[in-house]
């Protein structure tokens, strides 16, 4: 049985399936090797926001990836009982918790990360980078951020992740 893979009646439907594929492939070797360790993506999403943002709350996380509180309890929970994550009371107000990688949470998470900068790399250098860039504004826009200023040092740096940026509206 032949699958079109794409439809020219709509190039968005054409980008929406473009994703998909890449994003299946993106999410293949990171998903085995959390597997290994039966662990799944929502356990990576918060290796790596940690890893980005080290002594940061749950709160702050609870923003960044826009879900509830119970959505997150378990993965974190998971995380510090696996030793991949500490939490230490924050030492101007100990109501407060940071987060922050073990060596063994931060290697980990290279892992697994790194699986997914090589194709970016990958990626990248093929397609060359005006097209990186062009990607980037896209998935910045698509990602509710805006996109990087170029050649800025503020462009290099990324944005603080979603819900971090003071001058984001609330909803």
């Amino acid at each position: 049985m032949s699958v079109n893979m794409i439809d020219p009646t709509d190039p968005l439907d054409d980008a929406s399936q473009l994703l998909f594929f890449a994003f299946r492939n993106l999410t293949a070797e990171p998903d085995r090797i959390l597997a290994g360790r039966g662990l799944s993506r929502v356990h990576h999403r918060v290796l790596y926001f940690v890893r980005r943002n080290p002594g940061l709350s749950p709160g702050d996380l609870l923003g960044i990836l826009r879900v509830s509180k119970q959505a997150l309890a378990r993965p974190l929970r998971e995380l510090l009982g696996h030793g991949l994550v500490a939490s230490a009371a924050v030492p101007d107000d100990r109501r407060r918790r940071a987060l922050t990688l073990t060596a063994r949470g931060a290697a980990l998470e290279r892992r697994v990360s790194g699986a997914q900068r090589r194709l970016f790399a990958s990626a990248f250098r093929a397609a060359g980078p005006a097209a990186a860039d062009g990607w980037r504004d896209i998935m910045a826009t698509l990602g509710d951020r805006a996109p990087r200023a170029r050649g800025s040092a503020a462009g290099r740096k990324r944005a603080s992740p979603p819900g971090r940026a003071a001058s984001r509206p609330r909803r």
